[in-house]
């Protein structure tokens, strides 16, 4: 029996090889990966289902972030993108810091760039509402590369050490830097995974300051009262929705209910000190709340602002367009909301 079945598969490979051939090649062709991005519309998350507080307080509406949807390109995706609306390519090269950066550097500069933005959403959004927060532990990431460096670093590696000196704070690294002269070197301890390793960097001198060539981004670890977990999924990542996490934390840590019962939809980095940033892909943020049928889109003033203004005249988009610079002012304008 076997036997018959091996002979029947080789004459349909002997009589259709020419057009098996075509399809692996045409197949392997068209999921060939390519260096772009492609921007396939936006859409938008809600909150509730991306953290955890110990007896928060009841939110009648909904805070909901907005974000753009993007694959990565294949020769498939790439031509559709020519003819598809609302389909746009992105080269990976306009995501890099530097030239020699690859995707998974991007990648987990956005993951770090995700937890950085959380971290300040729940010292910002405590602080305000009066509530406990202590941060326990920092940790100093390296997101950027210098292409002059010539050290064995990578993005997504922690500083513990320099010279043997514990890095507690981004000032401690910079007063041994200040204390260096150019072309010195520095011995550094760095996290990789679970490993440690130490290699040696040289001081640059770019625009009159000293200068090692490494981009650092601080990581808090805290402690909060009540208690907050978050569970973004493994492929959500990015900066671009700091505000609305910080909104939402603000309004499930205290009585009044900012949301007036509105399915409030947003975007914005947030900094330190509370202000609103721009982001990019504006244009299919928009278009995700308007699919979700948002009663209301805060967006960045500036250019963000500017360009949605100009999309819903166009358009003529039913939703209240909110513009906002800092988180002050965005809880003061959801305060007014009518």
């Amino acid at each position: 029996m076997f036997n018959n079945i091996y002979v029947k598969i080789k004459n349909i490979l002997k009589d259709n090889y020419k057009e098996l051939i075509f399809l692996i090649s045409f197949y392997i062709i068209m999921t060939f990966p390519l260096p772009y991005y492609i921007y396939i519309g936006g859409g938008t998350i809600n909150l509730d289902n991306r953290y955890e507080i110990a007896n928060a307080n009841e939110i009648n509406g909904s805070y909901n972030l907005a974000y753009v949807s993007e694959l990565k390109a294949t020769t498939a995706t790439y031509l559709l993108s020519f003819i598809m609306p609302n389909w746009a390519k992105m080269n990976v090269e306009d995501f890099k810091a530097t030239t020699t950066e690859n995707i998974n550097d991007i990648e987990k500069r956005n993951k770090i760039a995700l937890e950085s933005a959380n971290q300040t959403a729940v010292i910002l959004a405590y602080k305000k509402a009066g509530k406990e927060c202590n941060i326990i532990k920092t940790n100093n990431y390296i997101t950027y590369i210098d292409e002059k460096v010539n050290a064995n670093v990578k993005v997504g590696d922690i500083l513990i050490k320099a010279d043997g000196i514990i890095i507690n704070d981004i000032n401690d690294y910079r007063d041994i830097i200040a204390k260096k002269e150019v072309n010195d070197t520095i011995k550094l301890t760095l996290l990789r995974g679970k490993k440690e390793i130490t290699t040696d960097i040289k001081i640059q001198m770019i625009n009159n300051t000293k200068i090692t060539g490494l981009g650092i981004n601080v990581i808090h670890e805290y402690t909060t009262s009540p208690s907050i977990s978050f569970n973004f999924k493994e492929h959500e990542s990015g900066s671009s929705g700091g505000l609305m996490v910080t909104l939402s934390i603000y309004d499930s840590l205290t009585k009044d209910d900012l949301s007036n019962g509105l399915k409030i939809v947003g975007t914005g980095t947030i900094e330190p000190d509370g202000t609103i940033g721009e982001i990019g892909g504006i244009k299919y943020k928009l278009l995700g709340a308007v699919k979700a049928k948002a009663d209301v889109f805060l967006v960045p003033e500036g250019n963000n602002y500017d360009e949605v203004q100009k999309i819903q005249k166009e358009k003529n988009y039913n939703i209240k367009i909110i513009m906002v610079k800092s988180l002050d002012d965005a809880i003061e304008k959801l305060k007014n909301l009518k």
